[in-house]
């Protein structure tokens, strides 16, 4: 998620697309409107993410995790209790 958004005009955006994306860069995102229509919206791509099944896939061949019919219900349940948000540290 975005640390602020920032409006500009299409012609701000153009006349300075490198400051634009240092400001994308430092956490920033970027709607660029027409007037007070968005265009567009540049902001820092999302992290890949891994599907339960190539999470799986990368197992050593010699564990012994399984999903069983609960493991569902357990991931719901550690969710629900853990809705805090995430602040990693100033070093991360």
């Amino acid at each position: 998620m975005a640390d602020h958004v920032i409006h500009i005009s299409e012609a701000e955006a153009a006349s300075d697309f490198a400051g634009l994306l240092a400001r994308v860069r430092a956490g920033a995102e970027v709607v660029i409107e027409n007037g007070k229509e968005p265009v567009a919206v540049i902001h820092a791509p999302l992290p890949p993410r891994r599907s339960i099944s190539e999470c799986i896939a990368l197992l050593p061949a010699e564990s012994t995790a399984t999903i069983d019919a609960d493991f569902a219900n357990d991931v719901r349940a550690a969710v629900e209790n853990h809705r805090e948000p995430l602040e990693p540290p100033s070093w991360d």
